[in-house]
C-alpha cells in the first residue's frame, strides 16, 4: 500500500525519527504537517520546521511547516485547523515530541519533572484530541506514538522513575483511546526500538558521538511505522511493537543497512522486554 494524497500530523518532526517518518511518507507522495517548535537554527541540533519542509518536497510530498508548541492548547489546535485547511483533513497523527531526563528521584528538578510530563504525556493526549474529530472522517486513519510496550519490570522504573512514567504515559494514552475509538475505526499504536537510534538526544543527551556508531538509523523506524499505517485501522489497533521484530513480521530480512557502523556492537534502548526476542541473524550488545 502507498501512502500518496494522505495527511500526515507528525510532531517533533524537524529532525531524527520524526523527520525520517515523514521523509518515508513523502516518498509515496504524501502530506506532511511538520508541528514543531524549532524555527530558527540551533547551534548544535540540526533542521528546523522550515529546512524539515524543503527535505519533504524534494523527497516527493507536499510539507507544511508550523510552529508548535505542544504544550499550548492554542497552538496545537490552530495547527491542526491549519493542517485541514491546507490538505484537506488529517489521515494519521504520530506523536514523536518527547522529553528526556535519565536522573534518579532527587536529582531530578520539578521543571525537568514538568517538562517531561507536559510534553511527553500531556502532549500526546492534547495532540491526539485535537487530530480525532478529523480522524473520524478519515478512510483508514491512524494514531501512532514512539512509546514503549507497558512492562511493569520494576528496573525500568528505579533508575530513572520520573521519566519512566511520563513515557508509559503515552503508551497507556494509546491502550486507552485503542478502546475508546475501536467503534470509530482509528487505530491507536504505539512503536518503540530494539536499538539506539541514532539521533541528538543520543548524540548530545546520552551517549555522545561514540554511542551513535553503535545506532540504527532513524530509518528502521520509519520503515516500520509506514508499514503500521498500510494495516487496515480496524485491524491492527493497541499494538505495541518493537521495531525489528515487527519489521521482520512484515518480510524485511535485510536489517544491517540499518546499522550506524556495523563493526560497532547494537546499544540496546531502554523498555524492550525480557522476553522479545530479535529477529534472527540479529544480536544486540
Amino acid at each position: 500500500m502507498s501512502l500518496k494524497g494522505k495527511t500526515l500530523f507528525i510532531t517533533g518532526a524537524s529532525r531524527g525519527i520524526g523527520l525520517a517518518i515523514g521523509l518515508r511518507a513523502a516518498r509515496d507522495g504524501a502530506n506532511v504537517a511538520i508541528a514543531a517548535k524549532t524555527a530558527q537554527a540551533h547551534p548544535k541540533l540540526p533542521g528546523t520546521i522550515y529546512s524539515a519542509a524543503e527535505e519533504i518536497e524534494k523527497a516527493g510530498g507536499k510539507a507544511l511547516p508550523l510552529i508548535v508548541d505542544v504544550r499550548d492548547e492554542a497552538s496545537v489546535f490552530d495547527a491542526v485547523d491549519k493542517t485541514v485547511a491546507a490538505f484537506g483533513g488529517i489521515d494519521i497523527c504520530v506523536n514523536n515530541a518527547s522529553a528526556i531526563s535519565l536522573t534518579p528521584t532527587e536529582a531530578t528538578d520539578m521543571k525537568r519533572y514538568d517538562l517531561m510530563h507536559q510534553i511527553n504525556a500531556r502532549g500526546t493526549f492534547l495532540t491526539s484530541k485535537a487530530c480525532i474529530p478529523h480522524l473520524k472522517r478519515a478512510a483508514n486513519p491512524h494514531v501512532l506514538a514512539l512509546s514503549p510496550p507497558l512492562d511493569m519490570s520494576p528496573h525500568w522504573f528505579g533508575r530513572h522513575v520520573a521519566y519512566t512514567v511520563a513515557k508509559y504515559n503515552m503508551s497507556m494514552f494509546m491502550m486507552g483511546m485503542a478502546d475508546e475509538f475501536r467503534d470509530d475505526g482509528i487505530a491507536f499504536n504505539g512503536l518503540w526500538p530494539r536499538t539506539g537510534i541514532a539521533t541528538a538526544a543520543i548524540q548530545f543527551a546520552l551517549a555522545g558521538d561514540e554511542g551513535i556508531k553503535h545506532c540504527r538509523t532513524p530509518e528502521i523506524m520509519a520503515d516500520a511505522a509506514h508499514a503500521i499505517f498500510c494495516k487496515p485501522s480496524r485491524d491492527f489497533t493497541g499494538q505495541f511493537v518493537i521495531d525489528d521484530t515487527f519489521l521482520y513480521g512484515e518480510g524485511v530480512r535485510d536489517f544491517e543497512k540499518y546499522r550506524v557502523d556495523p563493526s560497532k556492537p547494537l546499544m540496546p534502548d531502554f523498555f524492550v522486554p525480557a522476553d522479545s526476542v530479535p529477529p534472527p541473524g540479529v544480536k544486540i550488545g
